[in-house]
């Protein structure tokens, strides 16, 4: 820490409320997470001003609240490999899975994007007649392979070796010659400012392409990668019809996609609702 900011934070010298936010802001960029008692014993006020403040540096995407405090906004320079995503917070994902299935009815054209968590809708979907698949996921066609009442069409296009996935030019144009009744999306990382986004610029055309073609768009992912951005953007939160994720999100954030007009839907393990 700077002897300014020791003078600064030990009372030495007033703060108008931007400054301390700013000083929050460089606490947070040392600690990347910071109790609401540390911040009030940093700063020397009121529990009621620093969550107030988190609210306000929430709102500008700069950080974002956590139980008990608050934690800067992250980039992601790249994503997880399908083997490491396929075992990471699986009981989370199947809940959302759950909800989504809500959303489904027999005779419907259903998008599945890549993703570890849209694959866990395959077997709602496998219970429906007449259903038609489109998935760019190779993932998603090894789970209906055995499944002959249900039509599948992969977009095909660049092989994304490390997702089991297709991307680029091609995947996109086959997705601009269909309609499909419902495109459930994924994303590996999400917030209210710059809304879904991926550090793949390969992803963005084909995911836009897909929420396109679409009578109706839900997003799927869960609250761990809220408060985290990527370099592309894919579309805007207010994009999506419905966003479906799970009931850790913080208070903050499901009353400020509720204010975009967004329907969301949160998943309990023990409980989905």
């Amino acid at each position: 820490m700077s002897s300014e900011e020791d003078a600064t934070l030990s009372g030495a010298a007033p703060m108008i409320p931007d400054q301390r936010r700013e000083l929050m802001l460089r606490q947070l960029r040392k600690h990347q997470v910071l109790s609401v008692h540390q911040l009030m014993e940093m700063f020397d006020c009121s529990h009621m001003t620093v969550r107030r403040d988190i609210a306000l540096l929430e709102q500008s995407g700069r950080a974002y609240s956590v139980t008990g405090g608050v934690r800067i906004a992250s980039q992601v320079h790249s994503e997880p490999s399908h083997q490491s995503k396929a075992v990471v917070e699986l009981p989370h994902k199947q809940a959302m899975a759950k909800l989504a299935a809500s959303l489904l009815h027999p005779e419907m054209t259903v998008y599945l994007d890549a993703g570890t968590s849209t694959l866990e809708i395959v077997p709602y979907i496998v219970a429906l007649s007449g259903m038609t698949v489109v998935t760019n996921d190779f993932g998603v066609v090894n789970a209906l392979a055995d499944a002959t009442h249900v039509d599948v069409i992969h977009t095909g296009g660049l092989l994304d070796h490390p997702n089991r996935s297709c991307v680029g030019g091609l995947a996109a144009a086959t997705l601009r010659q269909l309609a499909t009744d419902v495109a459930f999306m994924s994303t590996s990382s999400w917030d209210l400012q710059r809304g879904t986004t991926t550090p793949s610029a390969l992803k963005v055309e084909v995911k836009q392409a897909a929420m396109q073609s679409a009578s109706r768009t839900v997003l799927l992912t869960t609250s761990t990668k809220y408060g985290t951005f990527g370099m592309y953007k894919v579309a805007g939160l207010e994009q999506f019809d419905t966003i479906i994720s799970d009931d850790r999100l913080a208070h903050g954030a499901t009353d400020s996609i509720r204010g975009l007009g967004v329907e969301l839907m949160l998943a309990s393990v023990d409980t989905p609702r």
